[in-house]
């Protein structure tokens, strides 16, 4: 029921939420220019935030206010009735119903259009609530995904030989109504896989059947298997929707497209290899409206980030990530771009591919076909005066040597490199042909670096590791005798294995003075990597160890993940 005494928004803002009474005096009087709502000019001011907007909304209209809005099982039928095109312009969804009522998600307290449609349509009693559009936008999408099923329906439809395929543009893939069986599965493919949070999709075919898995923090769980007939269609629709040739099935080919799912952008890389059964495809799923994450984010310790710091504020030099395929590499260097990136430097890099779009920085896709490669581009770099440097990956004895000459006149590089550890990276360069003189006068410090599992926070609890798998963790250390240790049981929100998200560990090498006679005397990995932990050095495992110990991973997943350690 609404309020009878009625009060101002203004009043409500500074009364009941604390704003600043200055601030929302001065956006009034600008208003009178503008012509622009309160909440709008305030919102945009960054004075207000969206959701503490909505809340004063709800108290000047009486409604109840809704922080997590949610459409319940039961009133999922209702969004048959409702285009989600329909829901999204008006920003209202169903989020219950009882008897002959129905509990109602707006933003706009004054938008009685919706109220009045859903009454005819249902010929319910409509009780409407208030949230913020933010919210509500995602209640809109998780609704009506949940309706779609992930493409699961339409998996039995796909059997037949001839489907009629059409181009896709940039949509929301949840908006799409196509008839064609084949182009609906491959949408709720695509759903179902950011539901999931996968990274990867593998399409697989066999001798008798058609495997499709998800890669899920960086572990494959087979999520269907579809008609070994629909392999064709399938790959086809993969095909015209990143640009390939339909009729090329005998080479490889890669490329990508654009979609929106569920509300977000997501660029999409598309790779397929002709195998003995059939074509093999796989698709990179990267979220762009994920932003750059920050060397915290990205699970960096506290104690390490002053030297990184250091280390990537430098005028020149090389800074090196190292680790396998997979261990968020070019994430990292990313965070670290993005820890330095001002309007005062000239920022440019060379990548395959480019993953995200960073503000204000130069960004060089690789083209081999057209002889752009890491070593051309890097050449081409250094005529654009440039303060910082990104190369993607040192990939040859070429690329190697001409980051080295970049740094040693006065650029700073940030690259990676394929090796097991910190200490590898120093040896590798001198592998790759460049003097070691050279290589150590350029680096400043190599982090290796690893992806462990996290334990998900909804079924967590503790439990007593075997002493053997303490004692391999422990590594000659010692592990406090009151520690306690987490692991997941599973559920619902972790698909029953016991993990949700990732987080890293990470092994800096400060290249120091020590250090950089070892190189130039030619010493191998194991030697340099010997003088490193004398010098403090903190090892993968030992970084594992405290991620362990604050509830964060499981003993499993360390040793899973450093099983090289020595």
């Amino acid at each position: 029921m609404r309020s009878m005494k009625w009060r101002q928004l203004g009043d409500i803002l500074v009364k009941d939420k604390g704003l600043p009474e200055e601030i929302v005096r001065q956006a009034l009087r600008e208003q009178e220019v503008s012509h622009l709502k309160l909440g709008e000019m305030l919102r945009e001011s960054g004075a207000a935030s969206k959701e503490v907007l909505a809340e004063a909304l709800a108290t000047q209209s009486g409604m109840e206010y809704i922080a997590e809005p949610a459409v319940k099982a039961s009133a999922l039928h209702l969004l048959t009735t409702v285009p989600i095109s329909y829901a999204k312009e008006n920003l209202a969804v169903p989020l219950e119903i009882e008897g002959q009522t129905i509990r109602l998600a707006v933003a706009d307290p004054n938008n009685n259009r919706i109220l009045n449609d859903l009454s005819v349509l249902t010929g319910c009693r409509i009780v409407p609530c208030l949230a913020s559009p933010d919210r509500l936008l995602q209640a809109i999408n998780q609704g009506y995904e949940t309706l779609s099923g992930g493409g699961d329906d339409s998996m039995a439809e796909i059997q037949q030989d001839e489907v009629d395929i059409e181009t896709l543009q940039v949509e929301d893939l949840i908006d799409t109504s196509d008839e064609a069986p084949v182009i609906r599965f491959v949408n709720g493919l695509l759903t179902q896989a950011y539901r999931k949070r996968a990274s990867d999709i593998h399409i697989e075919p066999f001798e008798n059947e058609l495997v499709v898995r998800y890669r899920v923090d960086g572990v494959l769980y087979e999520v269907q298997r579809p008609p070994f007939r629909a392999l064709p269609n399938i790959v086809s629709r993969l095909k015209i929707m990143a640009n390939l040739d339909i009729a090329e099935k005998r080479l490889p080919q890669d490329g990508r497209f654009t979609v929106r799912i569920a509300g977000k952008q997501a660029d999409i890389r598309v790779s397929t290899l002709p195998t003995a059964f059939g074509e093999r495809v796989v698709l990179r799923l990267l979220d762009k409206s994920s932003g750059v994450l920050t060397l915290e984010d990205i699970g960096v310790e506290a104690s390490l980030l002053p030297q990184i710091d250091k280390m990537i504020g430098k005028n020149h030099g090389i800074f090196l990530v190292t680790g396998p395929t997979g261990a968020g590499k070019t994430t990292t260097l990313y965070a670290a771009l993005s820890a330095i990136n001002s309007r005062a430097q000239n920022i440019i890099t060379v990548e395959d591919p480019i993953e995200y779009q960073l503000n204000g920085v130069g960004q060089i896709q690789v083209n081999p076909k057209i002889d752009l490669t890491f070593a051309q581009g890097l050449r081409s770099i250094l005529r654009q005066d440039p303060d910082v440097i990104m190369v993607g990956e040192i990939r040859d004895g070429e690329t190697a040597k001409i980051a080295v000459q970049a740094a040693l006149t006065g650029h700073m590089v940030f690259s990676t490199l394929h090796t097991n550890d910190s200490a590898g990276a120093l040896a590798r360069l001198v592998e790759m042909g460049v003097e070691p003189f050279l290589a150590a006068s350029a680096l400043v410090g190599v982090l290796a670096q690893r992806l462990v599992r996290t334990i998900c926070p909804n079924c967590r609890v503790s439990y007593r590791p075997d002493p053997q798998l303490l004692t391999e963790l422990a590594d000659g250390g010692e592990i406090p005798t009151e520690a306690t240790f987490y692991r997941g049981r599973g559920c619902n929100s972790c698909m029953q294995v016991g993990y949700l998200g990732r987080t890293g560990l990470y092994e800096l090498l400060e290249v120091n003075d020590s250090i950089r006679q070892l190189v130039t005397g030619n010493a191998d990995a194991a030697t340099i990597r010997q003088q490193a932990l004398k010098q403090g050095m903190k090892t993968l495992r030992q970084a594992g160890l405290g991620k362990v110990l604050t509830g964060q991973t499981t003993v499993e997943e360390v040793l899973r993940v450093t099983q090289e350690e020595i």
